[in-house]
């Protein structure tokens, strides 16, 4: 069964909070992993890792160079959703 989209923001929102520590009431849709938070290439692999995992979705590596911001990672996963 597909999770809805607000449920998976929420959910995306939580999980980047506490992987990034970044207060909750800062995360937006517009949350840009590259630029908004304090990662290197390996913690966002193992976010990418994560998101599979949380919600049954593969994504390519070349996808995931693509997923910049929360809101394309959250309508990524509505699509991809098995």
């Amino acid at each position: 069964m597909a999770i809805e989209e607000e449920a998976i923001y929420n959910m995306m929102a939580d999980e980047i909070s506490e992987r990034f520590n970044v207060k909750r009431s800062e995360i937006t849709p517009d949350l840009n992993f590259l630029t908004d938070v304090d990662a290197d290439s390996i913690d966002f692999v193992e976010l990418v890792l994560e998101v599979e995992d949380m919600f049954n979705v593969s994504i390519s590596d070349e996808d995931a160079e693509n997923l910049v911001t929360l809101k394309q990672t959250v309508d990524y996963i509505v699509t991809h959703q098995n």
